[in-house]
C-alpha cells in the first residue's frame, strides 16, 4: 500500500456552499474554501491524505492536500472505501494506457494526463520504451516512488527521467530537479509522428522534450501546403516545418530564438529528407516578422504556435496585445490568399476572445477571414468535462483574403 488508506486519513472541511465545484466532478479545492476552524490547513503536511466533508458532514470524496498551495487540496477518489495504494494506481495507469493504444499504433504519446486520468498533478510523455514523468503536486510527490515502481511493473520501460523542472512546482513549494530514476536515458530520443521522425532533446528541451498535444493539427497542415512557401514561427525542433516540407511545400522557413533547437530543425529535415527545402532563422519572432516585413517577403502558408502568453489571468491584458500583434505581423506577411494556422496553449484566452482578436487584427489590416477547420489537443490529452483546466490548446486555420 502506499499510503494509509484513505478512509482513516483526517478530515478537510469544506465551508457552506464551498462543495458545489467537487459536487460537479471537480478535482481541485482552493485554501479559501477550507474551514479553517475545523480543519486548520496548518495542521497538515504537504501530500497528506484527507477525506473531503461538506460543511454538514457529507462525504465528498478522499485526496491530498499541501496547504502551502492555492489549491491547496485534489480528489483523487470518490469512493469511500477506495485508498491511494498500488492497486488505484495500477488501475488508473491501466485505463489510461487503454486510451492510448487504442488511437496509437506506435508508442509515442502522453501516457498520462492528471486530472483527466484520475490522478491529479502526475504527467507523463512515453518515448517508446522511455517514460519522461512530470510531478506537479506535493500529494504525488510524496509518493513517487510508488509511481515509478508502478511504471516499471506495467509499462517495463527502459528507463524512466522525472522531469521535475516545471514552473507548478513552485506554486507547490516543491523543489525543482531533473533526475533519471530508472535506467539509462540518451540525450536525444526519437519520436515517431504521422510518418516523419524527430530528434528531441527529453532531458532539457521545451516540457518534456516534444508536443504530443499538436499531433493532429501538424497532421492537418499537409493538407494546405503542398507547392507553397511556409514559414513556421516559434518552430522548436520542427514539428510544423518538417510535417509541411513532408506535405510538398516548396520551401519552409523555421524561425526560433533557441539556436540549439534550430540544430534539431536542422537535424530532423535532414532525418525526414528534407533538408534542401527547409532552412532556418535564428530570431525573436516579432523581430523576424518585422524584419521580413521590411525585406517584403511574403509566404503562402504561416504557421504561428507561440507559448502561452497569458500563464495567469492577471497577465490577460497583456498576452491579448501579445497575441494581436502577432497575427498583425504575420497577415502582413501573408500572401493575397494564404493560409494562417494559429494556435494558443493559454488556459485563460478562451475560444471567443481567440475568434475576437483573430477577426479584429483582419479588420485592422483590411483582410478578410474564413475559418476553414479548428482543432485542439490531441486525444491523448483528454479533456474532463468537469475541469475546464483541462481544455487549453485552440487552434485555428484560415483562409486570409484581400477584403470582399
Amino acid at each position: 500500500m502506499i499510503a494509509p488508506a484513505m478512509v482513516e486519513a483526517a478530515p478537510l472541511f469544506l465551508k457552506p456552499n464551498e462543495d458545489r465545484r467537487l459536487r460537479a466532478g471537480h478535482t481541485w479545492v482552493f485554501s479559501n474554501e477550507v474551514d479553517i476552524v475545523k480543519s486548520p490547513l496548518t495542521a497538515f503536511e504537504p501530500g497528506a491524505t484527507v477525506s473531503f466533508l461538506s460543511s454538514n458532514n457529507q462525504f465528498l470524496g478522499h485526496g491530498y492536500v499541501n496547504p502551502h498551495s492555492l489549491i491547496c487540496a485534489r480528489v483523487v477518489t470518490r469512493h469511500r472505501d477506495q485508498a491511494l495504494d498500488s492497486s488505484l494506481l495500477v488501475h488508473r495507469l491501466n485505463v489510461a494506457l487503454g486510451l492510448r493504444e487504442r488511437c496509437f499504433s506506435e508508442a509515442f504519446y502522453r501516457l498520462f494526463y492528471g486530472d483527466a486520468d484520475g490522478l491529479p498533478g502526475l504527467i507523463i510523455d512515453r518515448y517508446g520504451d522511455v517514460l519522461i514523468v512530470q510531478i506537479t503536486t506535493a500529494g504525488v510527490e510524496k509518493i513517487k516512488d510508488h509511481v515509478v515502481s508502478t511504471l516499471q511493473k506495467v509499462m517495463k520501460p527502459a528507463a524512466i527521467v522525472l522531469r521535475n523542472d516545471t514552473a507548478a512546482r513552485e506554486l507547490e513549494n516543491l523543489p525543482v530537479y531533473v533526475e533519471t530514476v530508472f535506467g539509462s536515458c540518451p540525450t536525444t530520443l526519437a519520436v515517431s509522428e504521422n510518418g516523419a521522425t524527430y530528434w528531441v532533446n527529453a532531458a532539457s528541451g521545451q516540457k518534456t522534450g516534444w508536443f504530443y498535444d499538436q499531433r493532429i493539427n501538424r497532421a492537418r497542415l499537409r493538407n494546405y501546403v503542398r507547392d507553397r512557401t511556409v514559414l513556421d514561427l516559434f518552430s522548436y525542433v520542427g514539428g510544423f516545418a518538417v510535417q509541411a516540407a513532408l506535405g510538398g511545400a516548396r520551401s519552409v522557413l523555421a524561425v526560433d530564438s533557441s539556436a540549439h533547437a534550430l540544430e534539431l530543425v536542422e537535424q530532423n529535415a535532414m532525418v525526414n529528407g528534407v533538408k534542401d527545402v527547409v532552412s532556418t532563422r535564428c530570431e525573436d519572432a516579432f523581430d523576424a516578422l518585422r524584419a521580413l516585413r521590411e525585406e517584403r517577403e511574403h509566404f503562402d502558408v504561416i504557421v504561428l504556435d507561440p507559448p502561452a502568453f497569458i500563464p495567469r489571468r492577471k497577465d490577460a491584458k497583456a498576452g491579448l496585445g501579445a497575441y494581436q500583434r502577432l497575427m498583425q505581423l504575420a497577415m502582413q506577411v501573408l500572401s493575397r490568399d494564404g493560409i494562417l494556422l494559429t494556435a494558443s496553449c493559454s488556459y485563460h484566452l478562451q475560444w471567443d476572445a481567440f475568434h475576437r482578436i483573430l477577426t479584429k487584427t483582419a479588420r485592422h489590416v483590411d483582410r478578410q477571414l474564413q475559418i476553414i477547420e479548428t482543432g485542439h489537443q490531441g486525444p491523448d490529452h483528454p479533456i474532463h468535462p468537469a475541469i475546464p483546466e483541462t481544455e487549453y490548446l485552440k487552434a485555428y486555420i484560415c483562409r486570409v483574403l484581400p477584403t470582399f
